[in-house]
């Protein structure tokens, strides 16, 4: 069972809080063999595969059919998560923007798959040897990326801003910026200051595209971390209740509306009606009303 996160931890890609980036690659993979109406991500599988966690690799393969240990709604919310986020990228850059920044991008592929308009730069942050591990994966499959990708070896506990200005970032000029999946894995004073950098580092016309989680009321954490700690038996992987920062915070939404933002949100239960996937029955883990964001400067 992993510790309990504190500042200055550690982790790969198959153990502590990197082990959700896997996870997340590992329900890519599976929502895009079983169904690609709404995703295609052809290097999900591949990408879980050279990390090597078993379990994860006959998930995203199709050796192991997730029913036994994936609930469905999992996989769905994967589906309309990677849509959003593709989507938002491809509205931001089709209207000019031609900066992209994906924080934390663990193992994303979207400057390996989307359609980049040219000019584009993408910029990847995540610890170095992520960004190294999939760089090097992406390569060896022979995959190339699909506009100008500058990989930015980076820990959002240090100075990144200036890691992506030795990149080439110009925050003189508009950016289309990705937190995705990575604000409750931030304690919440680091979530703060992620989102004022943020706002600090974008000229009118940038973007941002993130979550915002209604802030729990009484009983409801103890009924999620009790699902984590069942999923993660079920799984054999470190105990996810560990992972997260549990506790009040400063929702995403509001706080990002007060910074002068223009929010357009919509709730999971909403984008999966639009997506005609079925409703969420039981919620215990609270995931129906949180937010997907986009927020204009």
């Amino acid at each position: 069972m992993t510790s309990t996160r504190y500042d200055g931890d550690s982790w790969d890609l198959s153990s502590s809080v990197g082990s959700t980036a896997t996870m997340a690659a590992t329900a890519r993979a599976i929502a895009t063999r079983t169904d690609r109406r709404l995703i295609d991500d052809p290097f999900a599988a591949p990408l879980v595969q050279a990390v090597g966690v078993d379990l994860f690799t006959r998930l995203a393969t199709g050796a192991e059919p997730p029913g036994e240990f994936v609930q469905q709604v999992w996989i769905d919310i994967a589906k309309i998560r990677t849509k959003y986020y593709d989507e938002f990228f491809l509205r931001a850059t089709g209207s000019g923007i031609r900066q992209a920044v994906i924080l934390a991008s663990g193992l994303d592929s979207r400057a390996y798959r989307l359609a980049w308009p040219a000019g584009t730069v993408v910029y990847e942050l995540d610890k170095p040897d992520v960004v190294d591990f999939k760089t090097r994966t992406l390569a060896g499959l022979g995959a190339e990326p699909t506009a100008d990708h500058r990989v930015v070896p980076g820990d959002l506990r240090d100075d990144w801003p200036q890691a992506l200005r030795a990149a080439g970032l110009d925050p003189a000029q508009p950016i289309a910026w990705s937190a995705e999946g990575l604000l409750g894995y931030l304690p919440p004073d680091a979530q703060d200051r992620l989102l004022d950098t943020i706002t600090s580092l974008s000229a009118p016309g940038s973007r941002l595209a993130t979550e915002s989680r209604p802030n729990p009321q009484p009983g409801d954490e103890t009924k999620a971390k009790e699902h984590l700690q069942q999923l993660s038996e079920r799984l054999g992987t470190d105990n996810m209740t560990n992972l997260r920062y549990f506790g009040q915070r400063n929702e995403a939404a509001p706080y990002l509306a007060a910074r002068g933002w223009t929010l357009d949100t919509a709730t999971i239960r909403d984008l999966l009606a639009t997506n005609n996937l079925p409703p969420l029955v039981d919620d215990t883990m609270q995931m129906g009303d949180m937010l997907y964001l986009t927020a204009f400067r």
